[in-house]
């Protein structure tokens, strides 16, 4: 059993997968997309989903701080339903307000990176930190 997160953009997806017994969450790699010209970086994600044996997805859902939902969590969905209907797998949906905000709060006090290059790998470390978030909310 592998489960992916997902923390999906505009312009990149973060992509992290489970080990095989479902305890922690590694970060992958970010899959640039264009979402305004309907390219979504499925030809990558199919090449992981096959790789990993992936059954489960998990799609960051970024709520507003009071709980609302905006534009980006009806994107989020959109593209989790675009995964069920290519994939035919399940999709589970993570709040992940602040994650991003957390991931770079790590890379700066831990890691002590340049800008330019937390930007490199902010959002496969937020998709990590919202498929951990779900892991240890769900096993």
């Amino acid at each position: 059993m592998r489960i992916m997160g997902l923390d999906v953009g505009s312009k990149t997806v973060g992509v992290a997968i489970s080990d095989p017994l479902g305890f922690t969450a590694q970060g992958l790699e970010i899959i640039p997309i264009d979402e305004e010209k309907g390219e979504f970086g499925f030809e990558r994600l199919t090449e992981l989903v096959q790789e990993y044996k992936v059954d489960t997805f998990v799609v960051g859902l970024p709520k507003n701080m009071n709980n609302t939902s905006g534009p980006r969590v009806e994107a989020s969905q959109a593209y989790g339903d675009r995964l069920v209907e290519r994939y035919g797998l399940p999709v589970k949906y993570q709040d992940e307000r602040l994650t991003t905000v957390a991931a770079e709060r790590m890379l700066i006090e831990q890691a002590d990176i340049s800008r330019g290059k937390r930007k490199k790998v902010i959002d496969k470390l937020a998709a990590q930190l919202i498929l951990q978030n779900y892991l240890d909310r769900t096993f």
